[in-house]
């Protein structure tokens, strides 16, 4: 797939993509950037990475990746969402939450939902992030 790319449009909304081989297909970006300093993370998994827990560790990796394009960390998160296929699974995705969100707290969602493209995932998350735009001030 391509590689990380970027584009702003004439009224300042940037839109991130990560190459990921469903943004091509959908027709969607892995984030896209408002002037206001707000952005909006799309749903991030991570399949491949083995159970709950490392599925939640790698998909919030990616969308921290997709924050450090827009000149963003982790500590600027106002919200998250995470969808899980079972209830059985709080426990090990809660706890990745903690571990990644404890200091910074933001507001957090989670929904139990009947299942995603691809069986093998387990949890898929979404961010929203508040700051400084890139090369400017929010």
């Amino acid at each position: 797939m391509s590689s990380e790319t970027s584009s702003t449009t004439s009224s300042g909304i940037r839109r991130i993509s990560s190459g990921g081989a469903y943004e091509d297909v959908l027709g969607y970006s892995r984030a896209v950037q408002l002037p206001t300093g707000l952005v909006l993370v799309s749903g991030c998994t991570g399949a491949d990475a083995g159970g709950p827990y490392d599925q939640t560790v790698k998909a919030l990796g990616v969308a921290f990746k997709a924050l450090e394009q827009a000149g963003l960390g982790p500590e600027h998160v106002v919200r998250t969402r995470l969808y899980l296929t079972h209830a059985r699974d709080v426990d090990e995705v809660g706890r990745a939450h903690k571990e990644l969100f404890d200091k910074i707290r933001p507001a957090s969602t989670l929904i139990i939902v009947n299942g995603f493209v691809d069986p093998s995932m387990v949890v898929e998350v979404e961010v929203e992030a508040f700051g400084p735009v890139a090369g400017g001030s929010a």
